[in-house]
């Protein structure tokens, strides 16, 4: 059984009426102003995924590897839910965890915001901070070592390589802005962390529809200030991830993405995260080239875990910017 089958029948894990019941369906919302320079035949849609009730993306791979995981025994009898995460993982897992009783360890870096280590700890979940100059990738490090000290206490999530994961975005996202868009998508732009969003999201719509173009985006270097995403060459590489179907992605500076979460907030009224910022730095960038097509993207959260950051909100921005909004 999967997230679509909890979805759409009772179930004695999962009833209807529940906090998990309410993951996905998330607006598709158009890009106005800023896509005033694209071709008048082309438009840019966003998946509001701050509407989910962990508040980000990560709500669908969290929820489909708990019910997997509860369905085939692997938690239970006190075991805890081990992973690793940037943050938003953990907060669904944390919040999924809190509603169905389950004890849930954390590998951190250290340098996730403020916001999120405390919202981790409203919910309860055990936190190990790790460096933060080795990023996920240190946190990834950690929770494979604590897995294989302590399997009789652990069980290991394992966001990037448990196939639940892309699975929450075939069964869900995919069926989802085919169903918002009437079947007129073109072209779909998705981030790299996991790869999770991008590789069950693109399967799904590859396999209605054959022409869609399917884009993927990294950071342009190994520092970066993207949290969330991957610079694929030098990361570990998820094993969910499909290098076939990526193919080259694009690169986002850090610097475009700063800008254009300001440029949504300030001409969108989106109050988005970081990586949202990055991913309509990468749409738009697809959709300039268009004559004409409907390109959606992927925000995964909101920017209210991203509030510390006090020169990210407080940078110098005009509307005299160009309408595309900086490089990728």
């Amino acid at each position: 059984m999967t997230l679509l089958d909890f979805r759409l029948t009772e179930s004695n894990t999962i009833p209807l009426d529940s906090l998990a019941f309410h993951v996905g369906d998330t607006p598709l919302l158009p890009l106005r102003r800023l896509s005033r320079s694209l071709s008048p035949r082309t438009r840019v849609f966003v998946k509001a995924e701050w509407f989910n009730p962990g508040g980000s993306v990560k709500d669908r791979p969290a929820l489909n590897i708990i019910q997997n995981a509860i369905l085939h025994g692997d938690l239970g009898n006190g075991k805890r839910l081990l992973d690793s995460t940037s943050g938003n993982m953990g907060i669904s897992y944390a919040t999924f965890g809190a509603a169905l009783g389950i004890p849930v360890t954390l590998a951190v870096p250290a340098s996730a915001s403020s916001e999120r280590i405390s919202i981790l700890k409203a919910l309860g979940a055990e936190l190990i901070l790790t460096d933060p100059l080795e990023g996920s990738d240190g946190a990834i490090l950690k929770a494979r070592e604590l897995a294989a000290e302590r399997p009789d206490l652990y069980w290991y999530a394992n966001q990037y390589n448990n196939d639940a994961n892309w699975q929450a975005h075939y069964l869900s996202t995919g069926p989802e802005i085919i169903r918002q868009t009437n079947g007129q998508v073109t072209h779909f732009v998705a981030g790299l962390g996991t790869s999770g969003t991008f590789t069950g999201t693109s399967r799904y719509l590859l396999e209605q529809l054959p022409d869609v173009n399917v884009i993927a985006f990294q950071p342009d270097a190994p520092f970066h200030g993207l949290e969330g995403l991957k610079h694929m060459p030098s990361a570990i590489k998820p094993g969910i991830y499909d290098e076939s179907m990526v193919g080259t992605p694009l690169e986002v500076r850090t610097e475009a993405a700063h800008e254009m979460v300001i440029r949504l907030a300030r001409e969108e009224g989106l109050f988005v995260g970081i990586s949202s910022g990055a991913a309509v730095v990468a749409a738009l960038q697809v959709a300039s080239e268009l004559d004409e097509g409907v390109v959606v993207t992927v925000l995964p959260d909101a920017g209210y875990k991203y509030l510390s950051d006090k020169k990210l909100w407080e940078q110098d921005w005009s509307p005299t910017s160009p309408d595309v909004g900086g490089d990728v």
